[in-house]
């Protein structure tokens, strides 16, 4: 019998709504790596030992698989509907009026739910790549941040909360100016904002900001994503399992440096969201959140350690002119290419 985590063990984060969820979620990205069956089984896997909180994207091409595994856990009984909270994201080809509404129906078919708990708008703007693609790879038809743009998208979330198809609605790789810039205009606001966040990547200024506006920071690549796409790599990258305050801080618990990133993951506020299609890491990475947390001096030491390196650049995405992926995350404090 495989280790079951009780859930009144597992801590929860409240949203600006008051309910409550899970501060540790499973990723569903498999990376170019891993098919659908074999995330899908990690879905029902995790699910079985705990997880309540499931992390999917329409671009991750496996939410039919996945579907077919949520559907076997609510009949098996082993989580009623209610108790999951399941995510779901637009890709930036379905930005068009009326294609949000269209990907979100998709997304509901392939998940086998009447309804998507949180619904991400996945790129705050409408530049494609194709699945798989390397990291030269580039869209003549890309363009900068347009903030009308960007509203007409989320105006059509809205509407999927209006018709009862989605529960909340969230933002993810977005930047402090491209969220003043939105926030104002917005008729519902978003409950959470996926971010990049790990040791080595903390983005102190995005992560207040989020919290200061009632926004949930959920946390992607928890662990300095190891297995992320070769387009993603460059030779300045850290990895955060081998920062030597995370390896000193894993001995005097006696853990794997990863744990010791989503132990302060979650201790810091924001909701973790690692993936793993081994059932020992999944279990550890849930379990690791109820037990045994990091001190104050801990907690310290790794908020020192930041190396404001960010993992996913987004180059792809860039546009004809820009001058580098930099360009993608407003450094300088203002929207890159105008952003009206």
């Amino acid at each position: 019998m495989s280790e079951v985590i009780e859930q009144n063990k597992i801590p929860r984060r409240a949203l600006y709504t008051g309910e409550t969820i899970p501060a540790v979620g499973l990723g569903t990205f498999g990376s170019d790596k891993y098919g659908p069956e074999q995330v899908s089984e990690a879905v029902y896997g995790s699910i079985k030992a705990g997880y309540r909180l499931i992390d999917c994207a329409a671009v991750y091409q496996n939410e039919d698989q996945i579907g077919k595994v949520l559907k076997r856990v609510l009949d098996e009984g082993i989580a009623e509907r209610k108790e999951l909270f399941v995510t779901s994201k637009v890709w930036n080809d379905m930005h068009g009026e009326g294609q949000v509404l269209e990907s979100c129906r998709k997304s509901l078919q392939d998940l086998q739910l009447s309804y998507i708990d949180l619904y991400f708008v996945h790129w705050p703007f409408p530049n494609y790549h194709a699945p798989g693609c390397d990291g030269d790879s580039r869209n003549p038809d890309s363009r900068p941040f347009s903030a009308e743009e960007f509203m007409s998208v989320w105006r059509q979330c809205e509407q999927l909360v209006e018709e009862g198809l989605v529960r909340y609605i969230g933002m993810s790789n977005m930047t402090v100016p491209k969220l003043k810039a939105v926030l104002p205009l917005c008729k519902i606001k978003p409950a959470a904002l996926e971010m990049e966040l790990h040791p080595g990547f903390q983005q102190p200024e995005l992560f207040d900001y989020a919290v200061s506006q009632g926004i949930q920071p959920i946390g992607y690549c928890p662990i300095g994503s190891p297995s992320r796409p070769e387009r993603d790599r460059t030779a300045e990258d850290v990895a955060d399992t081998q920062m030597p305050e995370i390896v000193e801080i894993a001995e005097k618990h006696n853990i794997h440096p990863a744990l010791v990133c989503l132990k302060w993951a979650a201790q810091r506020g924001q909701i973790p969201i690692p993936f793993s299609v081994k059932e020992p890491q999944f279990v550890s990475n849930l379990k690791c959140v109820t037990e045994d947390p990091l001190t104050e001096e801990e907690m310290e030491t790794i908020r020192k350690a930041d190396k404001n390196c960010r993992l996913i650049k987004g180059q792809v995405f860039l546009w004809p002119g820009a001058k580098g992926w930099e360009d993608l995350w407003d450094l300088d404090g203002e929207i890159t290419g105008g952003g009206k």
